[in-house]
C-alpha cells in the first residue's frame, strides 16, 4: 500500500505507542486546539494530537504530528542520530512521481464545486492571540510555471477571508511569487491548489531547497522511498497528490489584494502583513472520509517540521566544501542559528563549512558555530560547553556585516519609529569557531568516562530505591 498520512499515522501507533492523544471533547477551533498543544508545550511535551471534534466541522483534525525529530525519523525510517545525513542523501536520490487515474485516486472520493464550495466546512484554526483569523497553515501550494512548464510546490500561509476566498502571502524571493508575478505580469490568473494531509515526508519534500524552480514532487519521492501518486486537478490542468487528504483548487487573481494578517510567523513574531494576493476557490476535493492535517504555527511543530530540509540541504552542501562534517542541527528552539560538528583537517574548513551553511540559507540563519566531532550538535550544553573552553573572541568570532535582508520575517530586520512605522534594514550574521587548533598543536583533552565502560554499563540492574537497606 502506498505511503500516505493515515500509513504514517498506523506506524506511529505501533513504533512510539502513546505519543498519539486523542481528544474526545469538542473544542473551539479559535485557540481552543491550540491550547491543548501550548499546555503540553508548557510541561515540555509534544504529543500528536487527533481532535475528534473542532467547531461546527464534521471532520477530525491532527496537530503537532510533526513536533519532534524523533517522530520525523520514524517517517523516514531512521534513527534520530543519522536523521540529518539520511535526509541529505536521500535528497540526492529524487524518485519521480507516477500519474494515476481520478478514479484511482483517493482525493476524488468527494468533489466539491459550485454552490457546495465552502471552506467553513474544515476545521480551519485560529492559532495564535493576535491573529487575523483562521488559517490554512499546512497546505502544500502547487502551481506551474508558465515560462518553463515546472510544476513548484511550497508551503504558504492562507488567511480565509470568505466561504471560497483565501488570501496568499509569497515571500518575495521564493519561486511561488516568481511564478504569480509572471501571471500578474500577462494579466492572467494563476492557477493554484493546495494540497492538505500527507505522509511527513511528502510535506518536508514540499519545503526543501532545491535549485530553480520546481522538483519538489521527485524529492519527496526520494525522502518517502517511493514515487509520489499524483492525478489531475478538477478545474485545471495541475498535478495533485492522489493521497492527500484534501485538495483546495483555485486560481490567485491579478492585481486584486485584500489586507492579510497579522499572522504569528516561526520566529514567535508577528512582522509581515498587509494587502497580499487573494485566491478564489473553485473546487474541493477530499477523501471519503477525510483527516485535516494542521501545523500548529509560531510554535515547536512550524519550527521542527521547517528546520529538518534545512538541515539536510545544508548538510548536502557543507560536504561537498568540507568532506569531513559529520553532523548538523537547526535548533528547534532557535531557527535563526546552525551548529555544524566537522572532523577538522585545516583550520580554513570551519570558515569554508559556515559559508556554505549561510549560503544555504541567507534570509533566516544569523550564527553558525563550527565544533569538533566529538560535541554533540543535538545538546546545547555541549555546544555551550565547546564554545566556552575551545572560543575566544577575539581571534574566533567573524562578523559579517550586512549580510542579508533587508526586511523579511525576522524582527532585526527592520528599525521601530514610535510613530509605529518601520524601514527595513540589512542583517549582520556572525560565524563561532569553537573548535579545537589542529595537529601538531597539542590542546588540553577532554575529561570523559571511556565510552566502552558507558556501553557495557547498560547492562547494569537499576532499580529506584525505596528505603535504605538495614
Amino acid at each position: 500500500m502506498p505511503k500516505d498520512l493515515r500509513s504514517f499515522l498506523s506506524d506511529l501507533m505501533t513504533a512510539r505507542p502513546g505519543e498519539i492523544r486523542r481528544v474526545s471533547d469538542p473544542v473551539d477551533p479559535r485557540f481552543g486546539a491550540t491550547a491543548v498543544a501550548a499546555r503540553f508545550a508548557r510541561d515540555n511535551q509534544y504529543p500528536a494530537l487527533y481532535f475528534e471534534k473542532v467547531g461546527f466541522s464534521a471532520i477530525p483534525l491532527v496537530l503537532n504530528l510533526t513536533a519532534t525529530y524523533e517522530r520525523l525519523a520514524l517517517a523516514l525510517g531512521t534513527t534520530l542520530a543519522d536523521l540529518v545525513p539520511t535526509f541529505g542523501e536521500r535528497m540526492a536520490h529524487p524518485v519521480p512521481a507516477r500519474e494515476v487515474s481520478r478514479g484511482d485516486a483517493p482525493v476524488k472520493e468527494q468533489v466539491w464545486t459550485g454552490d457546495d464550495v465552502d471552506l467553513g466546512k474544515l476545521p480551519l484554526l485560529t492559532h495564535n492571540e493576535l491573529d487575523a483569523g483562521a488559517y490554512v497553515t499546512s497546505g502544500i501550494g502547487i502551481m506551474r510555471d508558465p515560462e518553463t512548464g515546472r510544476i513548484n510546490a511550497g508551503i504558504y500561509r492562507h488567511q480565509v477571508h470568505s466561504r471560497n476566498e483565501l488570501g496568499v502571502w509569497f515571500i518575495d524571493t521564493h519561486h511561488g511569487a516568481y511564478i504569480y508575478r509572471r501571471y500578474e505580469e500577462r494579466g492572467q490568473a494563476a492557477p493554484i491548489v493546495i494540497a492538505i494531509g500527507h505522509h511527513p515526508a511528502v510535506v518536508m519534500g514540499a519545503v526543501c531547497r532545491i535549485p530553480g524552480v520546481g522538483g519538489e514532487f521527485d524529492a519527496a519521492g526520494g525522502l518517502l522511498g517511493e514515487s509520489v501518486e499524483i492525478t489531475r486537478a478538477e478545474t485545471c490542468d495541475l498535478p495533485v497528490p492522489a493521497r492527500a487528504e484534501i485538495v483546495i483548487e483555485g486560481e490567485v487573481i491579478p492585481h486584486e489584494r485584500k489586507q492579510e494578517g497579522p499572522f504569528g510567523e516561526w520566529p514567535g513574531h508577528y512582522t509581515e502583513q498587509g494587502p497580499k494576493p487573494v485566491i478564489r476557490v473553485n473546487a474541493i476535493t477530499m477523501r471519503q472520509k477525510p483527516i485535516y492535517y494542521d501545523i500548529f504555527s509560531a510554535n515547536r511543530e512550524h519550527l521542527v517540521l521547517g528546520g529538518l530540509p534545512r538541515m539536510g540541504s545544508i548538510y548536502r552542501n557543507v560536504k561537498q566544501v568540507v568532506p569531513g562534517v559529520k553532523a548538523v542541527n537547526v535548533p528547534a528552539h532557535s531557527r535563526m542559528h546552525c551548529y555544524v560538528s566537522i572532523k577538522k583537517v585545516r583550520d580554513a574548513e570551519v570558515k569554508k563549512a559556515a559559508f556554505a551553511v549561510l549560503n544555504t540559507e541567507p534570509e533566516n540563519l544569523k550564527m553558525v558555530v563550527v565544533v569538533d566531532e566529538d560535541i554533540d550538535v543535538f545538546n546545547d550544553g555541549d555546544v555551550m560547553w565547546a564554545i566556552g573552553t575551545r572560543f575566544d573572541a577575539e581571534r574566533d568570532l567573524l562578523v559579517i556585516p550586512r549580510w542579508s535582508g533587508p526586511g523579511g520575517l525576522l524582527p532585526v530586520g527592520w528599525d521601530y519609529h514610535a510613530d509605529g512605522s518601520r524601514t527595513p534594514r540589512m542583517i549582520t550574521a556572525s560565524i563561532v569557531d569553537a573548535t579545537k587548533p589542529v595537529a601538531p598543536a597539542v590542546y588540553p583533552p577532554r575529561a570523559i568516562v571511556p565510552p566502552t565502560a558507558v556501553e557495557a554499563a547498560k547492562d547494569v540492574l537499576v532499580t529506584a530505591l525505596q528505603q535504605l537497606p538495614d
